[in-house]
């Protein structure tokens, strides 16, 4: 009995000292934490993406507020011009809500600080203003798309705040001051 212990102690202790397959453990080791940094940089990049195109789609839908070529603009238009600015934004027409809103100049009194969203979870969705506004009057025009994160279980999108369907609010917001009458 004590032959069979001391072999199987020297046993252990020759497997133990091998070296054998040392980089398949520090594979299944890094690779996981290798692949989770790509994913979190990818996904980074992406959201940055299509934060950039929402923005860049809301400056120039407001170019062109500004120079008049829409004549009494609807929340309809609105999204629809700016939604033909980006094709980076899934279902754009669905998922974006804008609040077009004057500024009060003398009191600077903004709107409230959450700006609307629309909630997937909801059949029916909150109606938000769109005031064209008087000339040299100073408007603030939010926009708020709602997104899916290609990769929720990386630590990059375990971290966002989502709402209750799982999906990332981007908010873009611009002021303007109307052309004198």
């Amino acid at each position: 009995m004590k032959r069979a212990v001391q072999s199987l102690r020297r046993a252990l202790q020759q497997a133990w000292l091998k070296e054998a397959g040392t980089a398949t453990v520090e594979f299944v080791i890094a690779f996981p934490v290798i692949m989770m940094i790509f994913f979190m940089s990818f996904e980074a990049g992406w959201i940055m993406i299509r934060q950039t195109m929402l923005e860049r789609a809301l400056d120039l839908t407001v170019r062109n507020l500004r120079l008049g070529k829409y004549t009494n603009p609807t929340n309809d238009s609105l999204r629809t011009a700016i939604c033909s600015y980006t094709s980076v934004i899934a279902n754009c027409t669905s998922s974006l809500m804008i609040e077009l809103t004057p500024v009060n100049t003398t009191t600077w009194a903004m709107p409230t600080l959450a700006a609307p969203c629309v909630d997937r979870t909801q059949k029916i969705q909150p109606v938000t203003t769109v005031q064209q506004g008087s000339g040299d009057e100073m408007m603030m025009i939010r926009v708020c798309a709602v997104v899916d994160l290609m990769f929720p279980l990386t630590g990059l999108g375990l971290d966002l705040p989502k709402d209750a369907s799982g999906a990332f609010h981007m908010i873009a917001t611009t002021a303007f001051v109307n052309e004198p009458t």
